[in-house]
């Protein structure tokens, strides 16, 4: 599934493509993916311009001044920016065409699984950080407001492991499965251990981790995960830096020990007995 680094990645390469530029139509080739597509979206959104897009955890967001287009690429879904002339392929299930200084271009998403989705939010539904799939969310770990104080104010009554709570998303989100276990094994700290035996000093390294993690995975254009390809036809190369995530049985990159493998919560998890405490 692609996490927050590889929704970034697809929201940089989009931007370019659609900020500023005018909707002309939608193309929809079902009736929706996970959810229903919303009804008459391309009245709604022909000849509107995209202000901006923006990101909130998994979900990437264009922003209109009358609403946002909520899009989530679910487990196997990726956005491409194509020539309008571009032959249609299996699973191409939505297309935004946009114009603007260069001509016609088309936002195109495929997703083979379709367990993706495509929303709209109106101004009149609203505040959009109140909408059903959003509000719930943690805080975005690159900005502001992040660090190991959060981390550990929020989880002193939290008994579960330290990786379950990282994923559950409601303090922290976009910390998906991959950037979990490294993040984890960079801070030295078992995926085992219960969240609130977690002490601040340690709070402060972890918090450090996932920033980093998540920074230099953007950087690299992602994880070469199975089913998503960027913006450019591409995958991101951050694998190739792994350290315990998808390791199992080889020696650890510092301590020679072999990488361990476990499931959590029905996610593999991957660790250092030696380096993780």
């Amino acid at each position: 599934m692609p996490e927050l680094p590889e929704v970034e990645v697809t929201r940089r390469g989009v931007a370019p493509h659609l900020e500023g530029r005018v909707v002309e139509r939608v193309l929809l080739r079902r009736a929706g993916l996970r959810w229903p597509f919303p009804t008459e979206l391309s009245s709604i959104l022909a000849g509107h311009r995209v202000v901006s897009t923006s990101r909130r955890g998994k979900y990437l967001l264009l922003n209109f001044e009358h609403g946002t287009l909520i899009i989530h690429l679910g487990m196997s879904g990726h956005l491409r920016v194509l020539p309008p002339e571009t032959a249609v392929k299996k699973h191409d299930h939505f297309d935004l065409v946009v114009h603007g200084p260069e001509g016609k271009q088309v936002l195109r998403l495929n997703d083979p699984r379709r367990f993706g989705a495509v929303l709209w939010h109106g101004v009149n539904d609203g505040e959009l950080a109140r909408h059903e799939l959003l509000r719930g969310l943690g805080v975005e770990p690159l900005e502001e407001g992040f660090d190991g104080a959060l981390l550990y104010r929020a989880t002193r009554r939290r008994a579960a492991p330290i990786k379950q709570v990282l994923l559950a998303g409601d303090i922290v989100v976009g910390v998906g499965n991959i950037y979990a276990c490294e993040s984890l094994f960079r801070a030295g700290i078992n995926p085992k251990t219960s969240a609130a035996r977690i002490g601040r000093a340690r709070y402060d390294k972890l918090a450090i981790a996932i920033r980093d993690i998540l920074a230099e995975a953007i950087v690299q254009g992602g994880s070469t995960l199975r089913d998503f390809i960027a913006v450019n036809g591409q995958s991101g190369y951050f694998q190739q830096t792994y350290f315990v995530y998808d390791r199992a049985g080889v020696p650890c990159r510092l301590c020679g020990s072999e990488i361990r493998q476990i499931k959590q919560g029905q996610r593999s998890t991957f660790y250092c007995v030696i380096c993780q405490k």
